[in-house]
């Protein structure tokens, strides 16, 4: 990617320079693919363009004026953190008809150094990380030729207030990301980190080829048993002649939601994601709303769900620095209509087996797939995939009760991006907002047409709202 100054106004305007951090790791070494990686890649071939990514992980670390980060100081952290973290100087690179996770020992990292020029315009630098946290984080990666991170600081008064980094999706998942802001922080205060680094990319791949075959084999049947059991899907027949460009993306901003679904969690004592899991699946089996999808949920007694497990219950592999997450098949049972404390013991069950089988070599799941008569690459796209990207939370036991005006404001909705291509015909991510919960829709506008996917959000909504206020336990 070229770096550039691009000044715009007075409030904007800046200088910039790129500095180069200079990273001595260990080994230089190249090795498979993870299966995350691997699970990640059509996405990245088929559905990235050159103008935008969504696979790109953008970051910013606030730095305080009293911690006194001077720029040399800031570049000399991110040399020593990608010294540190192996994947942080992988490239993924094509040898002998296949793609390969290359390490290098040494090399450079570009940091571009941005200097606010009026303090009093943006005096802690975040008007401007957020500017360049856009401008790092739309262009794709050239993951042969690029680091997979991208990096600059922001300067106010002499002093760094300000990181971005940018991550690729291709060597690091959220919870990787996490840990390494985690090691930058204490790089940028202390110097150095206080424990030796996790697994990286390359050690997991290893794993996975050795002691993690037999794990693949027990989630490959698991899917095996339970997709055919889901039906057709909720989106597999066309309503419409579609829109140009095909596909939309949409956003539900919600306080209803997030105090909702607190609520919920606390007094049933599970997870907000279970609760967001059961009211997608109710939403979903009753088609969304009126018309929403044509009717397709169809009443069925069971709703194949789609999402995303971080896959970080094997030892060793919560300070892993890799890409690791994978989908998981949720089978949710609606039979009998039941209330919703019984739908949300029953979405847990879905969602704790659907995580416990979300580690697999996709290239054995493909073969499994295609020797049932599917194919993998299209099989699930009439599926709902629902993604939950928040940060993790904890809910405090003594949330308080449904309150009328946060439970009884309806969500605000906008339209987002409009994209030529993507992997689903209905995708929903969960992502914190403040004060709120957004769900953001991608929708098949011959599948789910605009209006109708906004309904499905706000039929979540309503629902969730509804059981909030229920007095049931």
């Amino acid at each position: 990617m070229v770096l550039t100054s691009q000044p715009t106004d007075l409030t904007t305007a800046r200088t910039e320079e790129v500095a180069y951090a200079d990273f001595h790791g260990g080994r230089a070494a190249t090795g498979p693919l993870t299966w995350g990686q691997r699970a990640m890649w059509r996405a990245v071939v088929e559905f990235e363009s050159t103008r935008h990514s969504f696979l790109n992980l953008r970051r910013t670390l606030a730095v305080s004026r009293r911690a006194g980060v001077d720029p040399a100081r800031a570049v000399r952290a991110l040399a020593a953190l990608v010294g540190r973290h192996e994947s942080l100087r992988t490239r993924v690179r094509p040898s002998d008809g296949e793609l390969r996770q290359v390490a290098a020992a040494e090399g450079r990292l570009p940091v571009l150094v941005h200097t606010v020029p009026v303090a009093g315009a943006d005096p802690d630098g975040q008007v401007a990380a957020g500017a360049l946290a856009a401008r790092f984080g739309d262009p794709r990666f050239d993951h042969a030729a690029e680091w997979p991170l991208r990096a600059a600081v922001v300067v106010v008064d002499g002093l760094v207030r300000q990181v971005v980094v940018v991550f690729s999706h291709s060597t690091v998942d959220f919870h990787a990301t996490e840990t390494v802001l985690r090691d930058l922080r204490m790089l940028l205060l202390r110097g150095a980190a206080p424990t030796p680094p996790g697994l990286q990319s390359l050690d997991v791949a290893e794993r996975e080829r050795q002691v993690e075959r037999r794990r693949s084999d027990r989630a490959v049947a698991y899917w095996l048993r339970q997709f055919p059991t889901l039906g057709a899907g909720s989106f597999a027949e066309p309503v419409g002649a579609g829109l140009t460009p095909r596909y939309r993306r949409g956003a539900l901003t919600s306080p209803a939601i997030h105090h909702a679904a607190r609520l919920l969690a606390a007094r049933h004592r599970t997870s907000s994601s279970t609760v967001l899991l059961a009211a997608t699946a109710a939403a979903l089996q009753a088609g969304g709303g009126p018309e929403v999808a044509g009717g397709a949920g169809g009443g069925s007694e069971a709703v194949g769900i789609f999402t995303m497990a971080n896959n970080r219950f094997q030892p060793e592999y919560d300070t892993a620095i890799s890409k690791l997450n994978q989908i998981g098949l949720c089978r949710v049972d609606l039979a009998g209509r039941p209330d919703f404390a019984e739908l949300l013991r029953r979405a847990r069950q879905a969602s704790l087996d659907g995580y416990r089988h979300a580690y697999y070599d996709p290239l054995a799941l493909a073969q499994g797939f295609a020797d049932h008569g599917y194919d993998y690459g299209t099989a699930l796209a009439p599926f709902c995939y629902l993604n939950d990207i928040r940060l993790p939370h904890d809910v405090p036991a003594d949330v308080a009760g449904p309150d009328e005006p946060t439970l009884g404001t309806p969500g605000s909705f906008r339209w987002l991006e409009e994209l030529d291509r993507f992997a689903w015909r209905c995708r929903i991510q969960v992502m914190d907002a403040p004060g709120a919960v957004e769900l953001a829709v991608t929708a098949d506008t011959v599948h789910l047409p605009p209006d109708r996917a906004e309904r499905l959000l706000r039929d979540i909504e309503d629902r969730l709202v509804q059981a909030a206020r229920s007095a049931a336990p």
